[in-house]
């Protein structure tokens, strides 16, 4: 696994994490920490609640906590051990917890490289889906794309290796220092090869030319093979001034 470039807001949960880690170690049923960032840049801090009976882990606490701020979806979150254990992965349940109710989220987890974030669902790989969570779904898109998009010159995505659920969603534009958000609803996925993209795809996701859009695709996707199976994913967004501070 290889290390990614993280942003600034990412490495403030990270910060966050091991910061409250750090305070405990004196009381034996709290030893682990979580920190969480919502889609508005706030971030939620809880410790985990040790007992035999299945006391609840620091990711499920800092779940309540962030719910009983009104946060809406997370977007980022990491855990760190007391005793200077530094950054630890989730268990299995809190994997599936997080699947689930917080589908979008990345997590922090480290690596040989140093500390990375990958999707919930590629830390639980061929996961059972509660039908029932109705999560509200997460968009990310580069912070360069946010007049675009707020303007509907930008209508299409491009999305390898990134499943997009139809329905409503948050537009969430990142590594943006004001955390500025759109609603928006994602009104069509259809599966495409990259050779067979065509000039007006690339327009409608704001690129001149379809050279122009695997260009941006290959910066965004290292390594993107020519034939590779991308979503077009197509979507409508409501005016800013309407849904941009929306966090629910």
């Amino acid at each position: 696994m290889v290390s990614m470039q993280l942003f600034d807001s990412e490495r403030r949960v990270i910060e966050a994490a091991e910061r409250l880690a750090a305070t405990l170690g004196s009381d034996s049923n709290h030893t682990v920490a979580a920190a969480a960032m919502d889609t508005a840049g706030r971030i939620h801090e809880a410790v985990n609640v040790y007992h035999f009976t299945g006391g609840p882990c620091a990711e499920l606490v800092v779940l309540g906590v962030a719910a009983a701020a009104g946060a809406g979806p997370l977007v980022t979150m990491a855990t760190a051990g007391d005793r200077g254990r530094g950054l630890i992965p989730p268990c299995g349940r809190c994997r599936q917890v997080l699947l689930d109710l917080r589908p979008d989220v990345l997590v922090a987890v480290l690596t040989d490289d140093g500390p990375t974030l990958q999707p919930i669902r590629k830390l639980l790989p061929d996961a059972y889906f509660f039908p029932h969570a109705d999560a509200r779904r997460i968009v990310r898109f580069n912070k360069r794309y946010y007049e675009a998009v707020a303007t509907a010159r930008k209508t299409t995505t491009i999305r390898y290796d990134d499943p997009i659920a139809l329905g409503p969603a948050i537009f969430l534009f990142e590594d943006e220092e004001t955390h500025r958000t759109l609603n928006g609803t994602v009104i069509g996925v259809e599966r495409d090869r990259l050779d067979r993209l065509t000039a007006e795809q690339a327009r409608l996701d704001g690129f001149m030319s379809v050279e122009e859009l695997n260009k941006g695709l290959q910066g965004h996707y290292p390594g993107l093979p020519a034939d590779a199976e991308v979503d077009v994913v197509t979507f409508t967004v409501e005016a800013p001034d309407a849904g941009s501070d929306t966090q629910s």
